[in-house]
């Protein structure tokens, strides 16, 4: 399954790529540290149908957040839909998050930073029953 991990922070990608691949989540795990870098990756393979099933996206980076990340894929979304869940990883609690959130329809759910084994078991196997 591949995934997408956007997070600016290294330790952080590093942690929840160890984690990903102990859960035997993904094997196939592309990291950025810049959404904006994510984004351009994320609409070429678009155009060869080689989207990541599940992208997880940081909210707190420089240059591009994670909801101008979801923002500048909205002309994409309708593509996406189905194709593509993308989980907001943040260390906020803030409700306001969580509804803005749910503004998106690309957005599969909110995790709060660090993820954790039951989390990544949870995001699996709701996957595993849309399939």
């Amino acid at each position: 399954m591949k995934t997408y991990l956007i997070d600016d922070d290294d330790l952080g990608i590093y942690l929840t790529e160890q984690l990903l691949r102990a859960e035997g989540f993904s094997n196939a795990i592309c990291t950025f540290q810049s959404a904006r870098e994510a984004l351009e990756t994320l609409v070429k393979e678009k155009e060869n149908a080689a989207v990541p099933e599940v992208v997880f996206l940081d909210l707190n980076m420089p240059m591009m957040n994670g909801w101008q990340f979801l923002d500048a894929l909205a002309p994409y979304e309708q593509e996406l839909l189905g194709r593509c869940h993308i989980y907001i990883l943040t260390s906020s609690l803030a409700l306001s998050d969580l509804e803005k959130s749910r503004e998106y329809d690309l957005v599969a759910g909110l995790i709060h930073k660090p993820i954790d084994s039951e989390e990544i078991r949870a995001i699996h196997s709701q996957l595993q029953d849309e399939h």
